[in-house]
């Protein structure tokens, strides 16, 4: 339960980490990619969904320190619960075919892709109404200014769990 807690704490720490520009980045993928290489597919899977409780209820702990189901039912909301379902496929992925470096690559970018595609059809659906829903719209404005960024944050999750798991995980 405690790895559960703290997995749940970065990923809100690395969602108040912006980078301003004309399209503010955060930490937030950085955080859920790094968590769920870190504990795995089951803790780090619980660790996002403890993350998206916290947010639900109000706490701040998505990006801007906002949080509340406002939040979640918002625009941008489908990529925050994307990353709960990408989790699940990171899970099904490595419990699958197991925790070779190969198969946590592309759970990682299975996870993504995910987060990317629930997110964009939310997206779409939120602004169906106001002539902004169209997926060309979606993905001009909330995929393609992200998927480099995103790429770079999720290979560094990636490098960085791998040398905290060997370093300090294998102690405990």
């Amino acid at each position: 339960m405690a790895y559960v807690a703290v997995g749940a704490v970065l990923i809100a720490i690395c969602s108040w980490i912006a980078f301003p520009g004309p399209v503010p980045f955060t930490l937030q993928t950085f955080g859920v990619m790094f968590v769920l290489g870190l504990l795995k597919g089951r803790r780090g899977t619980f660790a996002v969904l403890v993350y998206l409780l916290m947010g639900a209820v109000g706490l701040p702990v998505f990006s801007g320190f906002s949080g509340g189901v406002g939040v979640l039912a918002g625009a941008t909301g489908g990529y925050i619960l994307g990353f709960f379902f990408g989790a699940c496929v990171y899970w099904l992925v490595t419990a699958v075919f197991g925790e070779g470096l190969a198969v946590r690559a592309v759970a990682s970018a299975g996870a993504l892709g995910v987060c990317y595609a629930f997110g964009t059809v939310w997206y779409v659906f939120v602004f169906a109404g106001e002539g902004a829903g169209s997926l060309a719209s979606a993905l001009g404005l909330c995929v393609v200014p992200f998927i480099l960024p995103d790429i770079l944050k999720t290979a560094g999750a990636f490098v960085l769990s791998r040398g905290v798991e060997k370093r300090i995980m294998k102690r405990y």
